[in-house]
């Protein structure tokens, strides 16, 4: 029997979920029977029929998260307080369930990353769409204050607004947006970069580049950065785990947590 799984988005020339699903696949010996495949789709209309192909499980990424959600038969509870779904599993013959792995995938970096360190009281999230939507609800969760910031108006303050006095306070900026990935990798959020010092940390959830313009410019400052890659394979692993509860054939191989 086949396995297929994908991912749904546009664009998605920049993902790497083929090869790391690939390398996956091969160390479970899997690579006869599973395939991932990109499903780039340019327009949202195109939901319900991709969603009628014979596929077991998608990852979802922008700008579908959001959109994905009115043609689902079940949310989990976490997606539906994100309003935001990144992992489809196939529940029935036409129907799907809805997950989100972004958001445990983060907080299981983030807090790695702090390790010992005490962790921020404010941070300032940029971007409101579905990712952002996530990274909001868990630094909620660990007790951190966060501030979004968009340029269309549907977040708490502009661009503009970020000064020293936010900044002194906000020691985490997280990067939730599309900005500065491949290919237009010579974009950067127009953030005040010359406020950076070192006590600020920099999280773009951007993995490709590996290390974007906006990292660049905070790694300058002095700021630590991170990128996205780390939390890219363990939301994936996540989903994985998530399909094969869905089907005995699969669950039968088991791969160690964040292995590839």
């Amino acid at each position: 029997m086949r396995h297929r799984f994908g991912l749904i988005g546009y664009p998605l020339a920049h993902s790497f979920s083929p090869a790391y699903f690939a390398a996956k696949f091969d160390a479970l010996g899997l690579s006869d029977t599973c395939t991932y495949d990109l499903v780039p789709l340019e327009d949202p209309r195109l939901i319900p029929a991709t969603l009628r192909q014979s596929f077991q499980g998608f990852n979802v990424t922008v700008p579908y998260k959001s959109a994905v959600i009115p043609w689902l038969n079940a949310i989990d509870r976490d997606a539906h307080a994100f309003g935001a779904v990144n992992t489809l599993a196939r529940i029935g013959p036409f129907s799907w369930q809805g997950y989100n792995t972004d958001a445990p995938a983060f907080a299981e970096t983030l807090l790695d990353w702090y390790g010992n360190e005490p962790l921020p009281a404010k941070a300032i999230v940029l971007g409101t769409g579905g990712s952002a939507k996530a990274v909001v609800l868990v630094l909620r969760r660990l007790g951190i204050s966060p501030v979004r910031v968009s340029s269309s108006g549907k977040g708490d303050i502009a661009y503009t607004d970020i000064g020293p006095t936010l900044l002194a306070d906000a020691a985490l900026i997280v990067q939730c947006t599309p900005v500065g990935m491949s290919p237009q990798v010579e974009d950067a959020p127009p953030f005040p970069y010359a406020l950076l010092d070192t006590r600020h940390r920099l999280y773009d959830l951007v993995y490709n580049p590996l290390e974007s313009v906006f990292l660049q410019r905070g790694r300058q400052q002095g700021a630590r950065v991170k990128n996205g890659l780390e939390m890219l394979h363990r939301q994936a692993d996540l989903a994985w785990s998530i399909w094969q509860s869905y089907d005995p054939d699969l669950s039968r191989t088991r791969l160690s947590p964040h292995a590839s």
